[in-house]
Protein backbone atom coordinates (compact mmCIF):
# COMPACT_ATOMS: atom_id res chain seq x y z
CA UNK A 1 0.00 0.00 0.00
CA UNK A 2 2.63 2.35 0.53
CA UNK A 3 3.78 1.79 -2.80
CA UNK A 4 0.23 3.54 -4.35
CA UNK A 5 0.25 6.04 -1.79
CA UNK A 6 3.42 7.35 -3.72
CA UNK A 7 2.03 7.43 -7.06
CA UNK A 8 0.68 10.74 -8.38
CA UNK A 9 -1.99 8.57 -10.67
CA UNK A 10 -3.70 7.15 -7.89
CA UNK A 11 -4.14 10.34 -6.21
CA UNK A 12 -8.12 10.01 -6.82
CA UNK A 13 -7.92 6.40 -5.01
CA UNK A 14 -11.24 6.11 -2.83
CA UNK A 15 -10.62 5.16 1.08
CA UNK A 16 -12.60 2.16 -0.02
CA UNK A 17 -10.78 0.98 -3.18
CA UNK A 18 -7.61 1.27 -1.05
CA UNK A 19 -9.06 -1.08 1.50
CA UNK A 20 -10.39 -3.56 -1.50
CA UNK A 21 -6.60 -3.69 -2.71
CA UNK A 22 -5.27 -4.42 0.95
CA UNK A 23 -8.07 -7.28 1.48
CA UNK A 24 -6.88 -8.66 -2.04
CA UNK A 25 -3.08 -8.34 -1.03
CA UNK A 26 -4.04 -10.84 1.92
CA UNK A 27 -6.00 -13.24 0.25
CA UNK A 28 -3.83 -14.11 -2.63
CA UNK A 29 -0.77 -11.19 -3.35
CA UNK A 30 -0.37 -13.19 -7.00
CA UNK A 31 -3.83 -13.10 -7.95
CA UNK A 32 -2.94 -10.74 -10.71
CA UNK A 33 0.67 -11.58 -12.03
CA UNK A 34 0.80 -12.93 -15.18
CA UNK A 35 4.80 -13.52 -14.84
CA UNK A 36 3.92 -16.56 -12.20
CA UNK A 37 3.07 -19.22 -14.31
CA UNK A 38 -0.45 -20.25 -15.15
CA UNK A 39 -1.29 -22.64 -13.25
CA UNK A 40 0.04 -20.41 -10.34
CA UNK A 41 -2.12 -17.02 -11.46
CA UNK A 42 -5.48 -19.07 -12.21
CA UNK A 43 -5.05 -20.53 -8.61
CA UNK A 44 -4.33 -17.71 -6.73
CA UNK A 45 -7.29 -15.75 -9.02
CA UNK A 46 -10.04 -18.64 -7.69
CA UNK A 47 -8.74 -18.40 -3.95
CA UNK A 48 -8.70 -14.33 -3.86
CA UNK A 49 -12.09 -14.14 -5.58
CA UNK A 50 -13.61 -16.72 -3.30
CA UNK A 51 -13.64 -14.39 -0.32
CA UNK A 52 -15.79 -11.59 -2.54
CA UNK A 53 -18.12 -14.18 -3.66
CA UNK A 54 -19.27 -14.77 -0.34
CA UNK A 55 -22.97 -13.75 0.66
CA UNK A 56 -25.14 -11.11 -1.45
CA UNK A 57 -28.48 -12.44 -2.89
CA UNK A 58 -30.19 -15.49 -2.10
CA UNK A 59 -31.89 -17.10 -5.50
CA UNK A 60 -35.46 -19.33 -5.58
CA UNK A 61 -33.14 -22.27 -7.98
CA UNK A 62 -30.12 -22.31 -9.07
CA UNK A 63 -29.39 -25.28 -11.34
CA UNK A 64 -25.59 -26.40 -13.19
CA UNK A 65 -26.21 -27.80 -16.99
CA UNK A 66 -24.09 -28.73 -19.81
CA UNK A 67 -24.94 -27.28 -23.28
CA UNK A 68 -23.57 -28.71 -26.81
CA UNK A 69 -21.66 -26.35 -28.78
CA UNK A 70 -19.91 -26.83 -32.43
CA UNK A 71 -16.70 -26.70 -29.94
CA UNK A 72 -17.76 -29.51 -27.56
CA UNK A 73 -19.85 -29.03 -24.01
CA UNK A 74 -19.52 -25.85 -22.54
CA UNK A 75 -20.93 -25.32 -18.75
CA UNK A 76 -23.40 -22.68 -17.56
CA UNK A 77 -25.12 -22.00 -14.41
CA UNK A 78 -28.53 -20.62 -14.14
CA UNK A 79 -29.29 -18.34 -11.46
CA UNK A 80 -33.35 -17.81 -11.02
CA UNK A 81 -34.46 -14.53 -8.47
CA UNK A 82 -38.40 -15.49 -8.66
CA UNK A 83 -40.67 -17.86 -8.97
CA UNK A 84 -42.65 -15.86 -11.65
CA UNK A 85 -42.87 -16.84 -14.96
CA UNK A 86 -41.44 -16.11 -18.55
CA UNK A 87 -38.81 -14.31 -16.74
CA UNK A 88 -36.34 -12.51 -19.14
CA UNK A 89 -32.71 -14.01 -19.11
CA UNK A 90 -29.45 -12.57 -19.05
CA UNK A 91 -26.32 -14.10 -20.57
CA UNK A 92 -22.94 -13.55 -18.53
CA UNK A 93 -19.57 -14.14 -19.90
CA UNK A 94 -17.35 -13.78 -17.13
CA UNK A 95 -14.26 -11.59 -17.24
CA UNK A 96 -10.79 -12.76 -16.87
CA UNK A 97 -8.59 -11.82 -19.90
CA UNK A 98 -10.24 -15.02 -21.51
CA UNK A 99 -7.33 -16.53 -19.27
CA UNK A 100 -8.52 -16.55 -15.51
CA UNK A 101 -12.48 -17.12 -14.28
CA UNK A 102 -14.48 -19.43 -14.35
CA UNK A 103 -18.68 -19.98 -12.85
CA UNK A 104 -17.36 -19.67 -9.32
CA UNK A 105 -15.02 -16.58 -9.53
CA UNK A 106 -17.98 -14.86 -10.52
CA UNK A 107 -20.86 -16.10 -8.56
CA UNK A 108 -21.68 -13.29 -6.53
CA UNK A 109 -21.93 -10.99 -9.48
CA UNK A 110 -24.23 -13.00 -11.53
CA UNK A 111 -26.56 -13.23 -8.43
CA UNK A 112 -26.56 -9.77 -7.55
CA UNK A 113 -27.53 -9.06 -11.53
CA UNK A 114 -29.93 -11.07 -11.57
CA UNK A 115 -31.72 -9.92 -8.41
CA UNK A 116 -31.30 -6.58 -9.74
CA UNK A 117 -32.86 -7.17 -13.11
CA UNK A 118 -35.58 -9.69 -11.71
CA UNK A 119 -34.08 -11.87 -14.82
CA UNK A 120 -32.95 -15.17 -14.95
CA UNK A 121 -28.98 -15.33 -15.09
CA UNK A 122 -26.99 -17.84 -17.15
CA UNK A 123 -23.24 -18.18 -17.08
CA UNK A 124 -21.29 -19.60 -19.53
CA UNK A 125 -17.93 -21.33 -18.21
CA UNK A 126 -16.19 -20.81 -22.45
CA UNK A 127 -13.45 -22.26 -23.03
CA UNK A 128 -9.99 -20.14 -21.68
CA UNK A 129 -7.03 -19.06 -23.32
CA UNK A 130 -4.16 -20.51 -24.22
CA UNK A 131 -5.80 -23.61 -24.28
CA UNK A 132 -7.95 -22.71 -27.07
CA UNK A 133 -7.95 -19.30 -28.73
CA UNK A 134 -9.91 -16.89 -30.67
CA UNK A 135 -12.57 -17.43 -32.32
CA UNK A 136 -13.42 -20.61 -30.34
CA UNK A 137 -14.67 -19.11 -26.82
CA UNK A 138 -16.90 -16.01 -28.95
CA UNK A 139 -18.33 -19.20 -30.99
CA UNK A 140 -19.25 -21.45 -27.93
CA UNK A 141 -20.87 -18.27 -26.37
CA UNK A 142 -23.15 -17.23 -29.90
CA UNK A 143 -24.03 -20.87 -29.86
CA UNK A 144 -25.35 -20.87 -26.08
CA UNK A 145 -27.08 -17.93 -26.65
CA UNK A 146 -28.91 -19.29 -29.90
CA UNK A 147 -30.28 -22.39 -28.22
CA UNK A 148 -32.49 -19.70 -25.50
CA UNK A 149 -34.55 -19.80 -28.16
CA UNK A 150 -38.42 -20.74 -27.48
CA UNK A 151 -39.44 -23.12 -30.23
CA UNK A 152 -35.66 -23.80 -30.99
CA UNK A 153 -34.79 -27.21 -32.97
CA UNK A 154 -36.06 -29.71 -31.20
CA UNK A 155 -36.55 -28.14 -27.64
CA UNK A 156 -38.01 -25.32 -27.34
CA UNK A 157 -35.11 -23.64 -25.36
CA UNK A 158 -32.50 -24.26 -22.74
CA UNK A 159 -34.51 -22.76 -20.52
CA UNK A 160 -37.69 -24.79 -20.74
CA UNK A 161 -35.90 -28.23 -21.08
CA UNK A 162 -34.10 -27.51 -17.70
CA UNK A 163 -37.64 -26.88 -16.41
CA UNK A 164 -37.50 -23.06 -15.73
CA UNK A 165 -39.95 -20.67 -16.28
CA UNK A 166 -37.95 -18.49 -18.53
CA UNK A 167 -38.89 -16.38 -21.97
CA UNK A 168 -36.49 -17.17 -24.78
CA UNK A 169 -37.51 -14.49 -26.55
CA UNK A 170 -36.44 -11.42 -23.97
CA UNK A 171 -32.37 -11.73 -24.53
CA UNK A 172 -29.62 -10.14 -22.84
CA UNK A 173 -25.96 -10.11 -23.04
CA UNK A 174 -23.74 -8.91 -20.17
CA UNK A 175 -20.05 -9.28 -19.55
CA UNK A 176 -17.10 -7.53 -17.63
CA UNK A 177 -13.56 -7.13 -18.91
CA UNK A 178 -12.97 -9.85 -21.66
CA UNK A 179 -15.85 -11.11 -21.11
CA UNK A 180 -17.65 -7.75 -22.05
CA UNK A 181 -15.19 -7.69 -24.80
CA UNK A 182 -16.64 -11.31 -25.19
CA UNK A 183 -20.40 -10.16 -24.93
CA UNK A 184 -20.13 -7.34 -27.63
CA UNK A 185 -18.23 -9.73 -30.01
CA UNK A 186 -21.17 -12.54 -29.44
CA UNK A 187 -23.77 -10.14 -30.55
CA UNK A 188 -22.17 -9.08 -33.68
CA UNK A 189 -21.13 -12.58 -34.79
CA UNK A 190 -25.01 -13.37 -34.01
CA UNK A 191 -25.59 -10.37 -36.31
CA UNK A 192 -23.41 -11.31 -39.07
CA UNK A 193 -24.43 -15.09 -38.85
CA UNK A 194 -28.19 -14.10 -38.92
CA UNK A 195 -26.99 -11.80 -42.63
CA UNK A 196 -25.66 -15.24 -43.92
CA UNK A 197 -29.06 -16.69 -43.76
CA UNK A 198 -29.17 -17.69 -39.76
CA UNK A 199 -32.09 -17.74 -37.45
CA UNK A 200 -32.86 -13.92 -36.37
CA UNK A 201 -31.43 -14.01 -32.25
CA UNK A 202 -33.28 -10.24 -31.32
CA UNK A 203 -31.53 -8.90 -28.08
CA UNK A 204 -32.93 -6.71 -25.59
CA UNK A 205 -29.84 -5.53 -24.38
CA UNK A 206 -25.85 -5.39 -23.64
CA UNK A 207 -24.51 -4.61 -20.32
CA UNK A 208 -20.57 -4.24 -20.26
CA UNK A 209 -18.85 -3.33 -17.84
CA UNK A 210 -15.06 -1.75 -17.70
CA UNK A 211 -14.22 -3.87 -21.15
CA UNK A 212 -11.78 -3.68 -24.17
CA UNK A 213 -12.97 -3.26 -27.57
CA UNK A 214 -9.78 -2.87 -29.41
CA UNK A 215 -7.88 0.40 -28.94
CA UNK A 216 -4.55 -0.22 -28.62
CA UNK A 217 -3.31 3.16 -27.59
CA UNK A 218 -5.15 5.67 -25.32
CA UNK A 219 -4.65 8.54 -22.52
CA UNK A 220 -6.07 5.61 -19.88
CA UNK A 221 -3.49 3.53 -21.47
CA UNK A 222 -0.59 5.58 -20.99
CA UNK A 223 -1.41 7.11 -17.19
CA UNK A 224 -2.66 4.36 -15.74
CA UNK A 225 -2.39 0.06 -15.24
CA UNK A 226 0.30 -0.95 -12.98
CA UNK A 227 0.56 -4.13 -10.63
CA UNK A 228 -1.87 -2.97 -8.50
CA UNK A 229 -4.96 -3.83 -11.39
CA UNK A 230 -2.66 -6.59 -12.99
CA UNK A 231 -2.97 -4.29 -16.33
CA UNK A 232 0.40 -2.63 -16.88
CA UNK A 233 1.36 -2.59 -20.79
CA UNK A 234 3.28 -6.44 -20.58
CA UNK A 235 0.37 -7.84 -18.93
CA UNK A 236 -2.03 -6.43 -21.66
CA UNK A 237 0.14 -7.84 -24.49
CA UNK A 238 0.19 -11.44 -22.40
CA UNK A 239 -3.52 -11.48 -22.94
CA UNK A 240 -3.67 -10.54 -26.43
CA UNK A 241 -0.91 -13.04 -26.70
CA UNK A 242 -2.67 -15.74 -24.60
CA UNK A 243 -6.00 -15.34 -26.63
CA UNK A 244 -4.99 -14.70 -30.31
CA UNK A 245 -3.77 -17.37 -32.42
CA UNK A 246 -2.48 -15.47 -35.10
CA UNK A 247 -1.63 -11.65 -34.36
CA UNK A 248 -3.66 -10.76 -37.53
CA UNK A 249 -6.64 -11.86 -35.43
CA UNK A 250 -6.00 -8.54 -33.68
CA UNK A 251 -8.10 -6.88 -35.85
CA UNK A 252 -10.88 -9.09 -36.17
CA UNK A 253 -14.05 -7.11 -35.82
CA UNK A 254 -14.55 -9.62 -33.07
CA UNK A 255 -11.93 -8.93 -31.25
CA UNK A 256 -11.56 -5.40 -32.20
CA UNK A 257 -15.32 -4.47 -31.59
CA UNK A 258 -14.94 -0.88 -32.72
CA UNK A 259 -13.88 -1.24 -36.65
CA UNK A 260 -16.98 -3.18 -36.64
CA UNK A 261 -20.29 -1.90 -37.69
CA UNK A 262 -22.31 -0.77 -34.90
CA UNK A 263 -24.71 0.51 -36.01
CA UNK A 264 -26.63 -2.54 -37.09
CA UNK A 265 -28.14 -5.32 -34.76
CA UNK A 266 -26.80 -3.69 -31.47
CA UNK A 267 -29.59 -3.58 -28.94
CA UNK A 268 -29.48 -0.76 -26.06
CA UNK A 269 -26.22 0.01 -24.02
CA UNK A 270 -25.16 0.05 -20.76
CA UNK A 271 -21.45 0.75 -20.73
CA UNK A 272 -19.42 1.09 -16.80
CA UNK A 273 -16.38 2.56 -16.80
CA UNK A 274 -13.58 2.53 -13.77
CA UNK A 275 -11.69 5.88 -13.57
CA UNK A 276 -8.21 4.61 -12.88
CA UNK A 277 -8.47 2.26 -15.77
CA UNK A 278 -5.91 1.73 -18.46
CA UNK A 279 -9.45 0.22 -20.55
CA UNK A 280 -11.61 3.17 -19.77
CA UNK A 281 -10.94 4.75 -22.68
CA UNK A 282 -12.28 1.80 -24.67
CA UNK A 283 -15.46 2.57 -22.69
CA UNK A 284 -15.31 6.17 -24.10
CA UNK A 285 -14.97 5.27 -27.33
CA UNK A 286 -17.39 2.71 -27.74
CA UNK A 287 -19.79 4.88 -25.92
CA UNK A 288 -19.50 7.55 -28.47
CA UNK A 289 -19.01 5.54 -31.77
CA UNK A 290 -23.13 3.96 -30.67
CA UNK A 291 -24.38 7.14 -29.98
CA UNK A 292 -23.15 8.67 -33.81
CA UNK A 293 -24.68 5.22 -35.06
CA UNK A 294 -28.32 5.79 -32.96
CA UNK A 295 -27.74 3.28 -30.63
CA UNK A 296 -29.10 4.21 -26.87
CA UNK A 297 -26.23 4.45 -24.39
CA UNK A 298 -26.36 5.21 -20.79
CA UNK A 299 -22.27 5.22 -20.14
CA UNK A 300 -21.23 6.08 -16.27
CA UNK A 301 -17.77 6.31 -15.06
CA UNK A 302 -17.18 5.29 -11.53
CA UNK A 303 -14.72 7.93 -9.92
CA UNK A 304 -12.02 6.68 -7.66
CA UNK A 305 -12.14 3.03 -8.20
CA UNK A 306 -9.78 0.35 -10.51
CA UNK A 307 -10.21 -1.99 -13.46
CA UNK A 308 -12.27 -5.19 -11.70
CA UNK A 309 -13.83 -3.60 -9.22
CA UNK A 310 -17.56 -5.06 -9.51
CA UNK A 311 -16.18 -7.99 -7.65
CA UNK A 312 -16.24 -6.05 -4.44
CA UNK A 313 -19.71 -5.69 -3.88
CA UNK A 314 -18.98 -6.87 -0.27
CA UNK A 315 -16.96 -3.54 0.80
CA UNK A 316 -16.93 -1.07 -2.25
CA UNK A 317 -20.42 0.77 -2.75
CA UNK A 318 -19.62 1.97 -6.38
CA UNK A 319 -19.63 -1.71 -7.22
CA UNK A 320 -23.05 -2.30 -5.52
CA UNK A 321 -24.29 0.90 -7.67
CA UNK A 322 -22.86 -0.10 -10.63
CA UNK A 323 -24.66 -3.57 -10.39
CA UNK A 324 -28.28 -1.66 -9.81
CA UNK A 325 -27.67 0.33 -12.36
CA UNK A 326 -26.75 -2.22 -14.77
CA UNK A 327 -29.91 -4.10 -13.63
CA UNK A 328 -32.32 -0.87 -13.97
CA UNK A 329 -31.36 -0.48 -17.42
CA UNK A 330 -32.02 -4.41 -18.25
CA UNK A 331 -35.42 -4.32 -16.31
CA UNK A 332 -36.30 -0.89 -19.06
CA UNK A 333 -35.41 -3.00 -21.66
CA UNK A 334 -37.22 -6.20 -21.06
CA UNK A 335 -40.47 -3.89 -20.19
CA UNK A 336 -39.83 -2.45 -24.00
CA UNK A 337 -39.64 -5.92 -25.73
CA UNK A 338 -42.56 -7.62 -27.02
Amino acid sequence: MDTLTTLPVLDRISEQMRAVLATSAELAPDAYATDAGLDQMRQAYIVERRFWNEGGPAMVRTLDASVRTPHGDVATRWHVPAERQDLPVVVYLHGGGWVVGNLDTHDRIMRALAHESGAAVLGVDYSLSPEVKFPVAVEQCAAVVRQLLDGGPGDGGLGRTAGLPVDGRRVAIAGDSGGANMALATTLLLRDQTAAGARPVPLSALVLYYGLYGLRDSVSRRLLGGPWDGLTAADLAYYDEAYLGDPADARSPYVDCLSADLGTGVPPCYLAAAELDPLRDDTAALAQLLTMRGVPVQHDVFDGVLHGFLHYSRMLDDAVVALRRGGAFLRRAFETTH
